[in-house]
């Protein structure tokens, strides 16, 4: 896929991996919708980047807040080539000891987010691709934990396997429409995550840049090629020599 000019929106894009993710979009020459819910940290994105970083302060728990961050999309660029759907948190612990609304809102956020976002995104891509023949792009962030389970993670565990089956789904209900849908599984990355979850960061983390390039990489590749998944770990996770 050719990136020059694109548009593409990115949730999460505040911080970690979303801005990551921006960054490296917008110097591909591509226009970025980051979306998030600290607008201060948006605005910071704007400020450096200028227009090429247009903020777009929303929940994407909120399926009022998407639909109007995607009217603000048709109104200021008039069509969507990407959607990477980073968005998502983590609060781990025992099941037994875990509050019912800590299974929600990683529930909410990690797979009702992503599905707003992409039931917005779909019919935008189904009209490029009648017009072009190739309608986008969507790259949905999963995690190892949506491959692999593991104790503690029960809640996480269970939003990420649903984010997997999704993007399997999702990938065969829209390829024939030209939209290519990619998941990627991340393992630990150095970002905020941890922290935000309550738990201590993993000794040797992937670095948010090196994940990001990654998904560049599914970007630009050719329009006939589809890569639906790709999982990526760390090398040496103790820092083991």
């Amino acid at each position: 896929m050719t990136l020059t000019n694109a548009v593409a929106l990115v949730t999460g894009a505040s911080s970690g991996l979303g801005q990551e993710i921006s960054v490296q979009l917008i110097e591909a020459g591509v226009q970025v919708f980051g979306l998030a819910r600290s607008t201060e940290r948006l605005q910071a994105l704007h400020d450096t980047y200028g227009d090429a970083f247009i903020p777009c302060t929303a929940d994407v728990r909120d399926q009022d807040a998407i639909n109007a961050v995607f009217e603000t999309i048709k109104e200021k660029a008039g069509r969507l080539d990407i959607l990477i759907n980073n968005a998502g948190l983590g609060r781990f612990g025992p099941i037994d000891e875990m509050a019912v609304e800590d299974w929600d809102v990683q529930h909410d956020t990690n797979l009702r987010g992503l599905y707003l976002c992409t039931r917005a995104a779909v019919p935008m891509m189904r009209a490029q691709n009648e017009d072009s023949g190739f309608g986008g792009h969507i790259v949905n962030i999963a995690s190892i934990a949506g491959l692999i389970g593991n104790p503690n993670i029960s809640a996480y565990n269970a939003s990420k396997f649903g984010v997997r089956g999704f993007s399997q789904a999702l990938m065969k209900e829209v390829r024939g429409a030209g939209i290519r849908v990619s998941c990627l599984y991340p393992g630990s990355i150095e970002t905020d995550f941890f922290e935000r979850a309550g738990v201590d960061m993993t000794e040797n983390p992937l670095r948010a840049e090196d994940v990001a390039a990654t998904a560049m990489h599914v970007l630009r590749a050719p329009e006939n090629h589809l890569i639906s998944e790709v999982v990526v770990r760390p090398l040496r996770p103790r820092n083991d020599m």
